[in-house]
């Protein structure tokens, strides 16, 4: 999984992913995750991703599959992502103790089995996933709370040429959808200030980068 460098906790947010190229082998997950899901795992491993997937449409959330989308994505498909966490900084989980090594942020311990568990849900908070502007319907809601960013995996056979997605943080959307739904008109991602972690041993960190304080 890859995943963007800024996310958010509270409000209605958006961003789009172009289609380049799939191929014959080709596949994606596309869609949501915190800071604390699996990044060596697909969009929607695990409790916290939610992923929307090329081949047949359908929606992904703890590895299991469900019924989304009448029917796919492909090259050259634009699909829009949108989330509403309402009020949400009240429900997101307090950051880590982290330390500076190596130019790396990292837990200063062990988790605590408090912190292992999944994060109160955000009531009437919604995701759902548009395609060429059409809304396909809400995938999922009241979903944990925490701070999500835009994720992506992708996998093609040996010898083939590269799936390949190109993320559009806005302003300026290819197709920004004409009717939400009466759902909250959202921003763009590209309105996200950047969040740095706060480490124990040095100074704020954004792309695992830090000024060490002496």
């Amino acid at each position: 999984m890859v995943r963007a460098t800024r996310g958010v906790a509270a409000g209605a947010w958006y961003f789009e992913v172009k289609v380049l190229h799939l191929g014959s082998t080709g596949h994606t997950r596309l869609g949501w995750a915190t800071n604390n899901a699996d990044i060596h795992a697909p969009v929607g491993y695990d409790v916290f991703g939610f992923g929307y997937r090329d081949m047949d449409g359908t929606k992904v959330h703890k590895a299991w599959r469900a019924n989304y989308a009448e029917q796919g994505y492909g090259d050259g498909d634009v699909l829009g992502f949108y989330i509403h966490l309402p009020d949400g900084e009240l429900y997101e989980p307090k950051q880590p103790f982290l330390v500076h090594y190596k130019g790396l942020p990292f837990r200063a311990e062990a988790p605590k089995a408090a912190e292992q568990k999944t994060p109160d849900p955000v009531p009437g908070s919604e995701i759902c996933y548009f395609k060429n502007g059409i809304c396909q319907g809400t995938a999922f809601v009241d979903i944990p709370g925490g701070r999500y960013y835009p994720a992506a995996s992708m996998y093609t056979l040996p010898d083939q040429p590269n799936c390949q997605v190109r993320f559009n943080f806005g302003p300026n959307f290819e197709f920004f959808p004409e009717d939400f739904g009466g759902r909250l008109i959202p921003r763009p991602m590209s309105d996200v200030p950047y969040r740095p972690f706060e480490l124990a041993n040095g100074g704020p960190a954004e792309n695992g980068t830090a000024e060490k304080n002496i």
